[in-house]
């Protein structure tokens, strides 16, 4: 056990980050533990991306380029595969077109139109809603990053659970796809949920209510567009999955921002 834990946890760094952790397994088991680790992945991530936005801050940049730098480092973190699967995910949708054409479309190295209104705007977003929790002191902007961080990865977990089919046979979509026991992942769901709420906790007043209900928003989310992408792919992708990273990002970040 101790053993696949640790395959576990370097397939989840070696796939979901660009840490210079080695995948030493890639099988369905692996596959299952890393796809549970996952949030744990974007632990590193969001520290990282809080820690240039809270430097600035103090240096007196302002809450914008602070806002700037968080939302840039997770990009760097992940080589672009999450902005890219989303724009990837967003030509696929507005393409129309039948499953197999869709996901055609979703491998060719381009972006489309989709794909670059969508990262416009969902960046946008993000910057958007961390300059306002900037604005209202470096702690909150910096733990919003790293909550926002570990949210999305959490939406990776339930992804990945059983009952959600591959839309390809070969790919990380397929890799991960239906690993995860549904009581897994919504184990996993609340423990991320309780330490977003401890985190929110430190920042006082409604804080721990307001992770709480990002970190349950977010990848409430997520699934929505999960759903969609099963039904007009039938099944998920690996574009698939970085798009649902990114939309479970940016929920939680506008959530936390609306408190």
């Amino acid at each position: 056990m101790t053993s696949l834990n640790s395959h576990g946890l370097r397939f989840a760094f070696g796939t979901l980050t660009v840490l210079p952790v080695r995948v030493t397994r890639w099988d369905r088991e692996a596959a299952r533990a890393g796809m549970l680790c996952a949030p744990l992945a974007g632990l590193p991530v969001g520290v990282l991306a809080a820690v240039p936005g809270a430097l600035l801050l103090w240096g007196g940049a302002g809450p914008l380029l602070a806002a700037v730098a968080s939302a840039a480092v997770p990009a760097a973190l992940t080589r672009g595969l999450h902005l890219d699967g989303l724009a990837d995910t967003a030509d696929g949708l507005g393409s129309g077109k039948p499953a197999d054409d869709a996901l055609r479309i979703m491998k060719q190295s381009d972006i489309g139109p989709f794909g670059v209104i969508t990262l416009l705007f969902v960046l946008l977003g993000q910057v958007a809603a961390l300059q306002r929790l900037y604005a209202d002191g470096w702690a909150q902007g910096a733990v919003a990053a790293v909550a926002s961080a570990v949210v999305a990865r959490l939406a990776l977990t339930l992804a990945s659970r059983r009952g959600v089919p591959a839309a390809r046979p070969e790919g990380l979509g397929a890799a991960v796809a239906g690993t995860v026991p549904a009581a897994g992942a919504w184990t996993v769901g609340l423990v991320v949920v309780a330490g977003c709420a401890g985190a929110g906790a430190l920042l006082g007043g409604y804080g721990a209510l307001r992770y709480a209900l990002a970190a349950v928003a977010a990848p409430v989310v997520a699934g929505l567009l999960l759903r969609h992408c099963v039904r007009r792919f039938g099944g998920v992708t690996g574009d698939v999955f970085g798009a649902l990273a990114e939309t479970a990002a940016t929920a939680a970040l506008v959530c936390l921002a609306l408190g």
